[in-house]
């Protein structure tokens, strides 16, 4: 019996919309994650691209459990000697809230090319209002 791979173009990519409104970062992220890889299919290949696109709406409604919006703290190394910034995560949401449901996603996906190429397919918005219509997404009820 031989192992089956999906051609590149029989993949059929779907659009689904998510909506973040008090959902956990982190749960929220590892959901995201498994469709981005494509992990729900069944024609999953750890070495190929077969996830499905995926839209966060109300990104800035994300919740942080625990103590998390104060004592969290987001780093960024600016690549400069003392070049390393840190700020807590109720100021990323204030300055840019999607930055707390991407870099939670960017995360939990595979740190090499393919990883960079799955992250691609994720769009994040603070609103509930969105630019992809013509791709008639459907709504993804999360688990969680």
């Amino acid at each position: 019996m031989k192992t089956f791979l999906p051609k590149v173009n029989d993949l059929g990519r779907e659009w689904y919309v998510v909506d973040a409104t008090d959902i956990p970062a982190g749960r929220l992220a590892t959901e995201i994650a498994s469709i981005l890889r494509g992990k729900n299919k069944p024609t999953f290949t750890p070495h190929l691209d077969t996830g499905d696109f995926i839209i966060v709406i109300n990104a800035e409604k994300v919740r942080l459990t625990g103590n998390k919006e104060e004592t969290k703290i987001y780093k960024h190394y600016t690549g400069y000697p003392s070049g390393l910034r840190e700020f807590p995560a109720k100021m990323i949401r204030e300055r840019n809230p999607n930055r707390i449901v991407t870099q939670a996603v960017r995360g939990m996906l595979p740190h090499n090319r393919l990883g960079r190429k799955q992250f691609k397919k994720l769009y994040v918005y603070t609103g509930p209002e969105h630019p992809h219509a013509a791709q008639q997404p459907s709504v993804l009820e999360l688990k969680v």
